[in-house]
């Protein structure tokens, strides 16, 4: 029988959390990499044993970890933690590289300033070789690295998208999710918030900004090319045209790889929320979780909800059996939410409460994993043979 193992980053260290294919009982270890911010986790695709951790510290900066053993023993691949970059543009060696200028770009008053090097976002280990990883940083820009995360080089096409004139959201410009197409492996789909999304057809090299139809009451143009706060995207393997995405405001999806977006938020109860997943096995079954609003990041009603679509939006149905449903105000950010690809597919989700929730039949039921973990900023999952 299949096992799953969860990977949970949290804001003072990792856990894994791993069961049989039933998904009742827990074992749970962690923290590694503890009093760490842990931003993300992600097991490559390809080979079981390896993931990819990105740590980081106000004090010491930002550490990309690496385990060949599934978790049980880490390494930092590049050798001592990276020094802190603050203002300046990475070193060169085993850090990470910019390819040019790291340029400047401008804040909401007009004032240049530096672009900076912070923190790596998101890991996205590739579909085709388990040594070679992509990475989102902040300030927004892409990474990738071809030695199993030992050293990295920027592809910077993507900033010669007007990259001097996006603006960072509420949590910091930050390059937050990383699709890559199974069926074109020259074709990548990133998120930047508060930038917009943007598609690459050849590898990297060059970039278009693919936010046509998306809207923003902040914009003072309504068919600005640039400047969305997309929150999250999501695809199904087989239908790697078909894009979800979690807006600041809005569910949208696009049928053609991102030239065109429509609103599917339909009945939600508040389009605003982070998350957006598909289901392992069925490509026009999506998950969302609203929250009230984007100055309050609490459930709506004091409820935690996932809600389902099972006609690829527009009409969503409450999933609540087994979560709380008085007095919770919790949020699950847009890297907490997972599914597993066994044949009742499992959803995962964690809080910032610091509670990991589990439903092993597509959200009809859920149970808690755990309920005392620090806050919780993102849960990858591996379906293991």
């Amino acid at each position: 029988m299949s096992s799953v193992r969860v990977l949970v980053g949290t804001a003072k260290g990792a856990f894994i959390l791993t069961s049989d294919g039933k998904r009742e009982k827990w074992d749970i270890a962690g923290p590694f990499f503890a009093g760490w911010t842990v931003y993300h986790m992600k097991g490559s695709p390809l080979d079981p044993n390896r993931i990819y951790a990105s740590q980081c510290s106000d004090w010491f900066g930002q550490v990309i970890q690496r385990s060949s053993d599934g978790g049980r023993t880490w390494e930092q691949p590049g050798g001592e933690p990276a020094p802190d970059f603050t203002g300046q543009p990475p070193g060169v060696s085993n850090k990470f590289v910019y390819e040019g200028n790291p340029g400047t770009h401008m804040w909401y008053d007009g004032t240049p300033h530096p672009w900076e090097f912070k923190r790596v976002w998101h890991l996205e280990p590739s579909l085709t070789d388990p040594d070679t990883v992509y990475a989102g940083v902040e300030d927004a820009a892409l990474f990738r690295s071809t030695d199993g995360a030992t050293t990295w080089q920027e592809l910077p096409g993507l900033r010669d998208q007007r990259g001097s004139e996006w603006q960072p959201g509420a949590g910091g410009m930050g390059l937050h999710t990383i699709l890559l197409d199974p069926r074109n492996p020259q074709r990548i789909y990133v998120a930047i918030s508060a930038a917009g999304a943007f598609r690459t057809d050849d590898g990297g090299v060059t970039w278009k900004p693919i936010n046509r139809g998306l809207k923003s009451k902040y914009l003072p143009d309504p068919n600005a090319e640039i400047g969305y706060c997309v929150h999250r995207l999501a695809l199904h393997p087989s239908q790697p045209d078909v894009v979800f995405m979690q807006l600041h405001w809005n569910v949208m999806r696009t049928d053609n790889a991102g030239d065109l977006w429509t609103n599917i938020s339909g009945n939600l109860p508040t389009d605003f929320g982070f998350p957006i997943e598909v289901h392992a096995h069925e490509p026009e079954t999506v998950y969302v979780v609203p929250i009230k609003s984007d100055s309050e990041h609490f459930v709506h009603d004091g409820k935690l909800r996932v809600f389902r679509s099972r006609t690829g939006g527009n009409e969503w149905e409450p999933l609540t059996n087994g979560l709380p449903q008085k007095d919770c105000y919790v949020n699950v950010l847009r890297d907490a939410m997972a599914t597993d690809t066994l044949d009742s597919c499992g959803i995962y989700l964690g809080t910032t409460g610091g509670q990991v929730y589990v439903s092993p039949d597509g959200g009809d039921h859920w149970t808690t994993i755990v309920h005392d973990l620090p806050r919780v900023l993102s849960v990858e999952v591996q379906t293991l043979p």
